[in-house]
């Protein structure tokens, strides 16, 4: 009944078509799955994950668990999580689900691949089962009024929370559904009609179901927001708005909000402070960004001899790939291409309809074939559990970027592979690709870092990457935080000393580990000094790398998206 028909907006509830009054709980339990998912779909590796920094901070922050039995978890909850073979908690779990089910606010920098879904998932689930053990839930009139709101800003994001959302509701009366935009909306409001407890939508599509009076926020108790920074770089701020401040959802402090950035801009940190109250801020490290579980390589090409280079790569590689170009056409041409190449190949775009896209990606999630071409915002949440090498046949313009499809591979704690086809056109990044290699401690070619040079400052390691905050997505940018640092460690499970009494700097999470800043040995807080790299100035014990997130007692500076300039919180 619920298990993989979440595709194309399918009947999520099987042959179970009830009335809306389902105050009837006993009929309406989700059905066991009748296929639990295999083993190599969740973290194997987990000690990879044990060295990735994590910072906290917040007024009275739960303090972090190490497994899942020490979480006061809804017993049919923890069986689903065993049953899908979770074994222990990853970082951004340990720290986010105490935090909620607490019931507090939470803003969490985080990657995709570093087990953000189930850090959401899992307190609101513990959560709505208790509620409707409780009472149960009646719904009269046409529209739905679902109590949990998750809203991303892909469609294929929208489906996979939903799919991990079935894996985790089985006999419980939990119904997720799904709705998202290029997909036939007759369906979908079936579905909401049968009944809905949680809803995973796409900000436009659910302006539309709303507008249509299909579906009532008024019992939202949980909003959470996924991928909050590409929601707004795809230009879906007015509708989320429109959501969240004028529809008739429970106000900030009476609802529970949960935002997820792997990147912390000053837009999201407006939306943070506006949406929720007293919240905690949790930035993970990158995954792969302390180990080098991702090798990354960069080969010199000239742009006409590319694909050749692309076939010879493909021919040594074994296992899942995706190959990233830069647009719609550049996909549908390539993927043509290699098949005339006898590579088999398919590709997913933002012209293709949502059927094609979701079965481009069950092929390749089954490897058949094993190679996916794809553009940015196809791939934006896209989670190919072994996808073994991605392939930047033609580099972003932008880092951010970059980094997110590197991301792709190396997941979960696995070794992954990332190879970029580098041609005389992509001078512009140069220098951003030579600090994050150097971040990620990776070979960087003499070309590179020569390239790097000409264009401007050279890719020096003291810099560190100032593409949006070092090895964090971001940092928590109010001035009277209490900063947490943890090292989770194999072990030894004692954390160390907070974060504003060690005087952490900007050097130390800016990508080497080089220039502490010894805030507290100076007792001056507030001066906020920064030493250019390899140039100590006043109260700086060693050049930190530029502006760079440092921190003092009682001082937090952010570094912001791009321009490398901090901002001063007093």
């Amino acid at each position: 009944g619920g298990g993989g028909g979440g595709g194309g907006g399918g009947d999520h509830h099987g042959t179970n078509s009830h009335s809306n009054n389902h105050h009837n709980n006993h009929h309406r339990m989700q059905p066991p799955m009748a296929a639990i998912p295999k083993p190599e779909d969740v973290p194997t590796n987990f000690e990879a994950y044990d060295d990735i920094p994590v910072e906290a901070s917040g007024e009275e922050c739960p303090p972090p668990v190490e497994q899942f039995s020490e979480i006061a978890m809804h017993p049919q909850l923890k069986a689903n999580i065993e049953l899908a073979h979770f074994v222990r908690p990853t970082p951004v779990q340990r720290h986010a689900i105490p935090v909620g089910i607490a019931r507090r606010d939470l803003m969490a920098c985080a990657q995709t691949g570093s087990g953000k879904t189930g850090a959401f998932l899992f307190p609101v689930l513990h959560q709505l089962m208790v509620e409707l053990e409780a009472g149960p839930h009646q719904q009269y009139g046409r529209a739905a009024e679902p109590r949990c709101l998750i809203l991303a800003p892909t469609r294929e994001l929208a489906v996979q929370i939903f799919r991990e959302s079935q894996k985790f509701v089985q006999r419980s009366p939990v119904f997720p559904v799904v709705v998202y935009g290029g997909a036939e909306i007759r369906s979908q409001i079936n579905n909401l009609d049968k009944g809905c407890t949680l809803l995973v939508a796409t900000p436009g599509r659910l302006v539309d179901l709303i507008d249509r009076g299909k579906v009532s926020l008024a019992k939202v108790a949980h909003l959470v927001m996924d991928e909050a920074d590409r929601m707004l770089d795809m230009g879906f701020e007015p509708q989320i708005r429109r959501v969240v401040e004028r529809e008739n959802m429970p106000r900030t402090g009476e609802r529970q909000t949960l935002m997820f950035s792997a990147t912390f801009p000053k837009e999201i940190q407006k939306l943070a402070s506006e949406f929720m109250t007293r919240y905690i801020f949790v930035a993970v490290g990158r995954v792969g960004s302390t180990t080098a579980l991702i090798t990354q390589t960069v080969l010199y090409t000239e742009e006409n001899d590319k694909r050749r280079a692309l076939v010879e790569l493909l021919a040594t590689n074994q296992g899942r790939t995706i190959i990233f170009v830069e647009t719609k056409r550049a996909a549908e041409q390539l993927e043509e291409f290699l098949r005339r190449s006898a590579v088999p190949a398919t590709s997913i775009h933002g012209d293709r309809s949502q059927r094609e896209r979701e079965g481009a990606l069950l092929a390749f999630r089954h490897g058949q074939p094993a190679v996916l071409v794809a553009t940015d915002v196809a791939a934006r949440g896209l989670d190919v559990p072994d996808c073994m090498h991605v392939i930047n046949f033609e580099l972003p313009r932008d880092i951010n970027s970059y980094v997110h499809r590197i991301g792709r591979t190396g997941r979960m704690g696995r070794q992954g592979r990332a190879t970029s086809l580098y041609s005389p056109a992509n001078k512009p990044v140069a220098r951003e690709l030579v600090q994050l290699l150097q971040e990620a401690q990776q070979v960087v070619p003499d070309w590179l870092q020569l390239v790097a040079e000409q264009s401007g400052g050279g890719g020096h390691a003291a810099r560190g990457y100032q593409g949006r905050g070092g090895k964090f997505g971001g940092r928590d940018y109010r001035s009277n935080a209490q900063v947490r640092q943890y090292r989770h460690s194999s072990s030894n499970s004692s954390y160390g000393a907070p974060m504003s009494a060690t005087g952490y700097g900007g050097g130390a999470y800016g990508g080497q580990q080089t220039g502490y800043l010894a805030g507290m040995q100076h007792k001056q807080p507030g001066m906020g000094l920064y030493g250019q790299a390899g140039v100590p100035s006043v109260h700086t014990s060693v050049g930190v790398g530029g502006a760079d997130g440092t921190s003092w007692a009682g001082y937090h500076q952010l570094n912001m998206a791009g321009g490398g300039q901090p901002q001063k919180t007093p």
